[in-house]
């Protein structure tokens, strides 16, 4: 119901763009955003966006790199990464929650993962 695209391999102070993007059911009215996992970590919040943009929240250690966004109509929602580093390394997923308003720590819906490699 989700599908995650746009991870690769990417420089080290580069930028790369990730897209999710609902099929089968609409996620328009739902918070959405994004988790990752380190390799050996655990999996770990990144950006959350609420159903109309108006509430958004990012991990401490993206904030001022990364930028959430939605477009409804399309029923996508993007994570602009930029000034990539290596402990930004890691799969990342998105998500889609039942609150319109806030991404849960455990999202109702769950992507499949897109692979980020970081490389110095």
């Amino acid at each position: 119901q989700l599908q995650a695209s746009g991870g690769g391999l990417v420089q080290v102070g580069g930028s790369l763009r990730l897209s999710c993007t609902a099929s089968r059911r609409t996620f328009s009215n739902n918070a959405m955003g994004w988790f990752r996992q380190p390799p050996g970590k655990e999996r770990e919040f990144v950006a959350g966006i609420s159903w109309n943009g108006g509430n958004i929240k990012y991990l401490d250690s993206v904030k001022g790199r990364f930028t959430i966004s939605r477009d409804r109509a399309k029923d996508t929602t993007f994570l602009q990464m930029n000034n990539l580093k290596p402990e930004d390394a890691a799969v990342y997923y998105c998500a889609a929650d039942r609150n319109p308003m806030v991404l849960s720590p455990r999202p109702a819906y769950w992507g499949q993962g897109t692979l980020v490699t970081v490389s110095s």
